[in-house]
């Protein structure tokens, strides 16, 4: 008897089985580890903060996103037209959008954001990709925007998060950036917020969102989010393999083999558009001015090295700042590859000769400089790697390791470095007028080797308002040629994105990865809950 009962309740299963199919359910939470503090929990000043720019990606909507395959798709907007000489972007919105406070979403709301934007009070970092642009609201569901001339990447501009004019047009410019709004956003994404959590010394150990019911493209499966955080990354790996955290934000290619629950996990692995350089400060070092000894530093470099040493070959050697699959990219244009000899005989030709301690000087100038970079363990394992690799070529290098926020304000802002090892994120548009364009030189700019002339600049304006493919794609092989000449930047690698999740975490259907947080571009479609439906 106990065997028929137990033979047709299995029967009974496989049937139901059989007839129903597992779909999403609304509920659970997803807890994900990051390493870092929230500062600004805003579209136009998240720029420079990977956490910042996560939970912008989850609170706030643009006109336009991207999908998980890298494309750029409509967010807010509902569709939009191009003029025919490619100078007028009319877009009509989405209806029925309301803000997380419930008021609705309007045009008006897109003007301020861009006014705010373009107005250098506010120091937004997206500001240099709005001088000259004229914005014409139509009525509430429809804006213009006019450029004085074509470009080509213009629409990857309009990805922003649009702010609530009502709730931030009673801030004053001085105030903007102390705002309590600033950790408590309300926009139009599909998570809102809900309330985060202090330590003692004023720290933010965890952050919660809610799922935005109302959220125009429906509401999300996952009903919570929270982020928690860390000082270092081995602080958030020991919270993933306790299970306290279902999932990191970013993890170095090096402790992938610590990960302890690999049964439950599922490691994604992304390209991104992201390049490590020592970036050189002619203007801070005498030596460093010399071209044969930036010469001599770039054929002295393995990159090979460094990333069999620093990323257990997560990565690939890069050489200028266009990376494989970009427009602009050529896998056979020249370059200074490793080549110790050569480097030697550079620096031998140019009479900077080696002394008793095995370092070079020429003319009583000592080749010797600083190189500053983050305390993050790749970016300080990669600068003892290149002290040592250039130091057998005579070259001596002190290193110096700050936090990030350390560097960003004392160094990167007012160019206060001889050399600098750090990232940069092309995006989805290859453009690099923000990174190499002579007039991005100074902060907010991004120029961090302060390269560039007239005939460079020329190559990248060129670029930037060429629609054809393959003439865009010229000049920017011109630009390459242009920079690699000067030896402004020591291009190293280009790094995997790696992103360990719970396997329960489900609808990460991701292709082609933009930015690191836009690994959320379709987070509303997420789920951890399941419940079976009829087939």
């Amino acid at each position: 008897m106990i065997v028929f009962i137990a033979s047709t309740a299995t029967w009974g299963t496989l049937f139901y089985f059989s007839k129903t199919k597992s779909i999403p359910a609304y509920g659970g939470e997803y807890i994900e580890g990051i390493v870092g503090q929230p500062v600004y929990i805003n579209p136009i000043l998240s720029q420079s903060n990977d956490v910042d720019a996560d939970l912008v990606q989850l609170a706030y909507s643009g006109l336009l996103k991207y999908d998980s395959a890298g494309n750029i798709i409509s967010d807010l907007a509902e569709n939009y037209e191009i003029s025919e000489d490619k100078t007028a972007y009319t877009f009509h919105l989405k209806k029925n959008v309301t803000w997380h406070d419930g008021q609705p979403f309007t045009a008006n709301d897109i003007l301020f954001t861009v006014n705010l934007i373009s107005d250098p009070s506010y120091k937004s970092p997206l500001r240099s990709n709005w001088q000259g642009i004229e914005t014409e609201v139509v009525d509430d569901s429809t804006i213009i925007f006019r450029i004085k001339t074509p470009y080509a990447g213009f629409l990857n501009n309009l990805t922003f998060g649009i702010l609530p004019k009502h709730i931030w047009e009673a801030v004053e410019p001085e105030n903007f950036h102390l705002n309590e709004l600033k950790l408590e956003p309300i926009g139009t994404g599909p998570y809102k917020y809900n309330s985060f959590q202090k330590d003692s010394k004023g720290n933010i150990i965890s952050y919660k969102l809610i799922a935005n019911s109302n959220y125009f493209e429906g509401k999300p499966y996952i009903s919570k989010i929270t982020f928690n955080f860390y000082i270092d990354e081995a602080q958030a790996l020991d919270a993933f393999n306790r299970k306290e955290i279902m999932g990191i934000n970013s993890l170095s290619s090096q402790k992938l083999n610590q990960i302890k629950n690999k049964k439950s996990s599922l490691i994604h692995q992304f390209r991104i558009p992201r390049y490590f350089s020592v970036f050189i400060n002619q203007n801070k070092s005498v030596a460093l001015a010399n071209d044969e000894v930036r010469e001599a530093l770039s054929y002295a470099t393995d990159r090979q090295e460094i990333i069999e040493k620093v990323l257990d070959k997560n990565g690939e050697p890069v050489y200028s700042p266009f990376l494989p699959g970009m427009i602009g990219y050529k896998e056979d244009l020249e370059h200074k590859g490793f080549n110790l000899e050569k480097s030697i005989e550079t620096l031998e030709k140019n009479k900077w000769t080696k002394g008793e301690d095995g370092f070079r000087s020429k003319d009583g100038v000592p080749l010797q400089f600083n190189l500053v970079t983050t305390d993050w363990d790749e970016l300080a394992q990669t600068a003892e790697i290149l002290k040592s690799q250039w130091e057998k070529a005579g070259i001596k290098v002190n290193i110096s390791t700050y936090s990030i926020s350390d560097v960003q304000q004392n160094y990167i802002r007012p160019r206060e470095y001889e050399a600098l090892l750090f990232g940069q994120v092309m995006g989805a548009d290859p453009d690099p007028y923000s990174f190499w364009h002579s007039s991005m030189k100074k902060d907010p700019g991004l120029n961090l080797s302060l390269f560039g002339s007239s005939e460079t600049d020329k190559l990248i304006e060129d670029g930037r308002i060429e629609f054809d493919t393959e003439k865009r794609s010229e000049s920017y092989v011109d630009f390459q040629k242009e920079l690699e000449k000067e030896s402004s930047a020591i291009f190293l690698y280009s790094p995997l994105y790696i992103y360990p999740v719970n396997k329960s975490v489900q609808g990460l259907d991701i292709k082609t990865l933009i930015l690191p947080s836009k690994r959320f571009c379709n987070v509303n479609y997420w789920y951890i809950k399941t419940k079976r439906v009829q087939k």
